[in-house]
């Protein structure tokens, strides 16, 4: 085919040269009188391979990324992938921040750099979820769900021992954070306080098992700090089943961010400086860090977006704790059902249905009506009398 389209050049050169008139030789050949011109001027350049193709691509290129940028955003990936910490664009771009590189290439550019030099494989294949179906939440507009987590202890240089509050809006993918000292049930419910003060309160709220979050093993059926400050408010508690943490995988990958971004960079050495750096991370996570998933937005361009009304705290101060026994709400917690057929609540175990092996289930504490109902895909399968104490 190639060197029919040679033939075809050569031919219509060589016709035009013996005197044939272009009108003639463009119409028998269905071609136009530029592309006749284009090849006898090609041919009278006295050039071997004047019938072939030529690159389009121009000689220069005025706004490719210059070479040295181009090298430093590889070998700020590599040094990061090499630290098995996280190595997409979004990651490098702060790194040249911190780095004080200028100007500053965009994530666009950056990606387009990664593209070019084929490093946009990931660590591991993607997940794919398989086995026995899991209960999701929703999470369609701001504050329908957060995640969180108590990372710690901690400790800086001072030296000074701490916990951090670190909690997640899966739709906005906003952050909030709170350090304290400790993880009384006090500073539990000021640090939730704090954090919905700036993101707004949830409609749910997703935890791991931590006697921080639920309150004692002692008494499960006492509802922790946490748990009546939710229900207090219209929040519903969820726990992630136990021993499970990648169930609360939002929060799980914001925690490696929040060590290799903020904890391992940002010197610290008293309490004023945690407190003013975690709220300076916040700020900038909330309004620099873009997410692909987001559409390439910020937490808060995203935010904007959705035009949601958020719900914040009626009072100034967190409310002191013990706090009052909620009369009504609900919150849930979802467990695997293993081969002994026990539904274990806080340490205390309930039978159930050998149907439910191996099946995750919902166990919803119902505050009003004092009772445990089970439910399997939305289905209920079981209740319980639970008087809370």
């Amino acid at each position: 085919m190639e060197d029919e389209i040679k033939q075809r050049r050569a031919l219509a050169v060589q016709r035009f040269n013996d005197g044939e008139s272009p009108e003639s030789i463009c119409t028998s050949l269905g071609k136009s009188r530029f592309w006749l011109y284009k090849w006898v001027k090609r041919y009278s350049e006295g050039d071997s391979s004047w019938c072939e193709d030529r690159s389009r691509r121009p000689n220069e290129m005025p706004n490719r990324t210059p070479s040295e940028v181009e090298e430093i955003v590889k070998m700020v990936r590599l040094n990061l992938y090499n630290q098995d910490l996280f190595c997409g664009a979004q990651a490098i771009l702060w790194e040249l921040e911190d780095l004080g590189i200028k100007p500053l290439p965009s994530l666009r550019t950056i990606n387009r750099i990664l593209s070019r030099n084929e490093l946009t494989h990931r660590r591991t294949g993607k997940y794919e979820a398989k086995g026995t179906p899991y209960p999701k939440l929703p999470s369609l507009w701001p504050n329908q769900t957060h995640q969180a987590d108590l990372v710690g202890p901690c400790y800086l240089k001072g030296p000074l021992r701490f916990y951090g509050l670190n909690v997640v809006d899966l739709s906005s993918a906003r952050c909030g954070l709170y350090p304290s000292e400790s993880k009384s049930g006090q500073d539990i419910i000021d640090g939730f306080w704090e954090i919905w003060k700036r993101l707004g309160i949830p409609e749910r709220i997703q935890v791991d098992n931590a006697m921080s979050f639920f309150g004692s093993p002692t008494h499960p059926r006492g509802m922790g700090p946490l748990i009546r400050l939710c229900l207090h408010h219209g929040v519903e508690p969820w726990f992630i089943p136990m021993a499970e943490p990648w169930r609360n995988g939002t929060i799980e990958q914001f925690n490696d961010l929040y060590q290799q971004k903020f904890l391992d960079k940002v010197v610290m050495a008293t309490a004023d400086d945690l407190k003013r750096e975690s709220l300076a991370f916040e700020q900038r996570h909330n309004g620099s860090y873009r997410y692909s998933k987001l559409g390439g937005k910020t937490p808060l361009k995203s935010l904007a977006a959705t035009k949601v009304k958020l719900r914040f705290p009626d009072q100034e101060w967190a409310p002191r704790h013990r706090l009052k026994k909620p009369k009504d709400g609900r919150y849930h917690l979802v467990r695997l059902i293993r081969s002994d057929l026990k539904l274990n609540v806080f340490g205390e175990l309930f039978p159930v249905a050998p149907e439910l092996k191996l099946e995750y289930v919902v166990a919803t504490i119902d505050v009003k009506d004092q009772r445990l109902k089970l439910f399997l895909d939305k289905i209920q399968v079981e209740e319980f009398d639970y008087n809370l104490r």
